[in-house]
């Protein structure tokens, strides 16, 4: 239900019209009323007074809130008709920018209704030369004046909040931008760019992406542990859509993205989170390699499969240098490996013996604790897998390394189904 003045059931018209006239005598000195709500509130929100421009929009909310109850009350106008004035929504965005927050913001008008109630209407006996009728005056403005600061209120907080988006959104844009431009490699100003980013673009920097395919994946807190493994406690995040996070961690020195030195980060990464993390590289053109680098990442990642929580650049960097033609990739595959180049468990743990043996620079014992076998057993499925190859492991050592890695990471993107089939 709507509140207008003079309305109550039991208010008399003698008290209507002198509550209307009460009101015109009030709104002909609104000016001096609105000076002293100032002082009331800058006595108890002192930070606003050194603020001219606060100070000012504050004085007008003050004035266009008291003229605008005031003329509604004289005029007799439903409170469910009241508008924030502009003033009033300006001072809202101003407080929003100056970073109160908005309990400080609707303090202004808490404190304006209490003076309201402790100055005007405790004075009401001097306007109303009729004492019968003062209580019920009293009365009337006092719940017009909470249902009007209740509903302006309300009003202003919406518009504090609605810019607080308008600046998060500004802040997200100009970020965005930047981030774009140093990634294409435009011309930019260093210093303006750091300003805007937050973040320091004369050291290492080292990029990721995280990625899932789920909705209620926190990005944001992985982005942060991300950035907390390298050292940094605000690594600079940029959301890319709803599903994947842009990274950098800038540093002093260049982090360890080692397999082994990542193990720890692994740990903290929630199943369904996938991390692509770049070479570290200096300075803006690192900034913009290593996340070039980090998308790579990305790609093999996704075509492989994998399900290592986090991979760092290094260890697919080679895979990603032959793969950019997967049909060219699977032909070089057939080529080198032979009838060894097709899908199967014992294929698979012939290439696996292989590989490990070239890794371990012919070194069975090494290549038998890697793989976690005896020692004979890698030199029979070494043995075998030469027959299959049709060829000795020792020649096209280079060749044959590079094909069995390209298998090792891609898996079956690269294999055929039957032998001698490419």
């Amino acid at each position: 239900m709507g509140e207008r003045a003079g309305e109550s059931a039991d208010l008399p018209e003698s008290a209507v019209v002198e509550l209307r006239r009460t009101a015109a005598e009030l709104l002909g000195n609104v000016s001096s009323h609105a000076d002293d709500m100032l002082d009331y509130i800058l006595e108890r929100i002192p930070e606003a007074r050194a603020d001219d421009d606060l100070r000012g929009l504050t004085l007008g909310s003050c004035s266009s809130n008291l003229e605008a109850a005031l003329s509604m009350v004289r005029h007799g106008i439903d409170v469910s008709a009241a508008t924030a004035p502009v003033t009033a929504l300006e001072h809202a965005r101003a407080m929003a920018a100056r970073g109160y927050s908005v309990d400080v913001m609707l303090r202004f008008y808490r404190l304006g209704h209490a003076y309201f109630s402790a100055r005007i209407l405790t004075g009401i006996a001097d306007v109303v030369p009729d004492p019968t009728l003062t209580l019920a005056v009293v009365a009337n403005l006092q719940r017009y004046a909470f249902a009007y600061v209740d509903r302006i209120s309300s009003e202003v907080a919406a518009e504090y909040i609605a810019e607080l988006d308008r600046m998060q959104n500004r802040v997200r844009a100009a970020r965005t931008d930047a981030v774009r431009r140093l990634i294409a490699g435009d011309q930019i100003d260093l210093g303006r760019a750091e300003h805007t980013l937050s973040h320091r673009l004369t050291g290492w920097q080292t990029a990721f992406v995280c990625w899932t395919d789920r909705d209620d994946a926190d990005l944001a807190r992985v982005g942060t542990a991300v950035g907390a493994h390298f050292g940094s406690l605000h690594p600079l995040l940029v959301p890319d859509g709803s599903q994947a996070l842009w990274g950098w961690v800038s540093t002093t020195r260049a982090p360890d993205v080692a397999p082994a030195d990542l193990a720890a980060l692994a740990d903290q990464i929630p199943n369904m989170v996938r991390i692509s993390i770049g070479t570290p590289a200096q300075g803006p053109g690192g900034f913009r390699d290593s996340h070039a680098q980090a998308q790579r990442g990305c790609r093999i990642i996704e075509l492989s499969g994998r399900g290592a929580p986090v991979t760092s650049y290094a260890e697919v960097a080679l895979v990603d240098t032959m793969s950019g033609d997967l049909d060219l990739a699977r032909a070089f595959v057939a080529s080198e490996l032979g009838a060894l180049a097709v899908k199967g468990r014992r294929e698979d743990e012939e290439r696996r013996a292989l590989l490990a043996v070239l890794d371990a620079q012919g070194g069975l014992a090494a290549a038998a604790a890697e793989l976690g076998v005896h020692r004979n057993t890698v030199l029979q499925r070494m043995r075998r897998a030469e027959e299959h190859r049709g060829r000795p492991a020792t020649e096209r050592v280079a060749e044959l390394h590079a094909a069995l890695r390209l298998v090792h990471v891609l898996g079956p993107v690269v294999l055929t189904s039957e032998p001698g089939r490419t």
